[in-house]
């Protein structure tokens, strides 16, 4: 199997990328996902932030967001309002978290590691320009097999746990996300009843003092 290539958002992707919110997110109302003009917001707001993963030049997953401030002690936000509608504008370049918009990865080619490489580039990126850490809103889509027996918030538990497999809340967890809180009505999803967890990976080399040295130009 040809490698993965991560490249950074470009023009070119915007009509693959969104076929791509298609194919994975179908359980999501159609005014939640991104298109064309969305894309090409992207690539001028923040290019750096924005990692599309490459098969064999195919677009076949993307893991992007942009820096913002962000109160841990007033987590309350839904998911458009944060992305400013799909088209990133509440980019702050000095931001010190990085927000996690999308992480998606097309079906045919999930078990593939394609998700802990698209982590592992936003981690760099954090890292390189000392951020705090990274924030996103996590769908469930495992909860609807449990909703019969089990509130949301037992069902976010028992993952935690690993009492119970979530396909996106347990691979974050993997990937060193700890959940911070639940958003109620953060996105429109049949599968979640429009729940989402707050998560958080933290940057442990951040710097305080340091930061703003190293701010991605807008």
């Amino acid at each position: 199997m040809p490698p993965i290539r991560i490249d950074t958002i470009k023009p070119k992707y915007a009509a693959a990328l969104t076929q791509l919110q298609r194919d994975c997110f179908p359980s999501l109302a159609d005014h939640e996902l991104m298109n064309e003009e969305h894309f090409l917001s992207h690539c001028e707001i923040f290019p750096e932030g924005e990692f599309v993963a490459l098969l064999d030049d195919k677009v076949v997953g993307l893991g992007s967001g942009f820096f913002i401030h962000f109160d841990f002690d007033h987590t309350n936000h839904t998911f458009k309002e944060m992305i400013a509608e799909g088209y990133y504008t509440n980019h702050v370049p000095d931001g010190e978290y990085y927000y996690g918009a999308d992480i998606s990865v097309h079906p045919d080619c999930r078990g593939m590691g394609i998700g802990r490489i698209l982590y592992d580039a936003r981690k760099e990126l954090v890292v390189r320009t000392n951020r705090r850490g990274i924030v996103a809103g996590g769908v469930l889509p495992g909860y609807p097999t449990y909703r019969k027996s089990h509130t949301i918030h037992e069902y976010v538990g028992q993952v935690i746990a690993g009492n119970l497999f979530d396909p996106t809340l347990s691979m974050q967890l993997r990937n060193g996300f700890v959940v911070r809180g639940m958003l109620e009505n953060y996105i429109e999803d049949t599968n979640s009843d429009n729940w989402a967890t707050l998560i958080y990976w933290e940057n442990k080399n951040y710097s305080a003092k340091e930061h703003g040295a190293n701010t991605v130009s807008d």
